[in-house]
């Protein structure tokens, strides 16, 4: 399986269960990893992969219009939408609130799935920098 990354990916976003959480949105940062097909290089086509400049706006779009409580619901929903509207195979995100608490840089949760019947991969997908 061939992988897409997209990272730091800033979008505003409101979440979580405190007044000011609902109040306004809040910067959340994004790490994503996602599975295409092992053929979506050979034909040179975009058609044949996924559009990570579609599934960003696709996200920021999404992630503007909605309320989550929880950042794990906010991820589920995201990995659903890499699922269901995009194909992949596989996602791994990592979403982290930034300076939500004194003396903290991040707060955040990983999340890994594959749809049903598709191997997770060993370790982490995405190449270290």
């Amino acid at each position: 399986m061939d992988f897409i990354f997209i990272e730091d990916l800033r979008v505003e976003a409101r979440v979580g269960i405190y007044d000011r959480e609902k109040a306004a949105p809040q910067r959340l940062e994004l790490n994503l990893t996602f599975g295409v097909p092992d053929s979506a290089a050979q034909r040179d086509d975009i058609a044949d992969t996924i559009n990570y400049a579609t599934v960003i706006e696709r996200i920021r779009d999404e992630l503007s219009k909605r309320h989550f409580n929880l950042i794990e619901s906010l991820g589920e929903f995201v990995v659903k939408l890499l699922f269901d509207e995009f194909g992949a195979p596989w996602v791994k995100i990592h979403i982290a609130k930034i300076g939500v608490m004194r003396g903290v840089k991040r707060v955040g949760v990983f999340i890994q799935r594959g749809r049903e019947g598709v191997e997770l991969p060993a370790g982490d997908a995405r190449p270290k920098s």
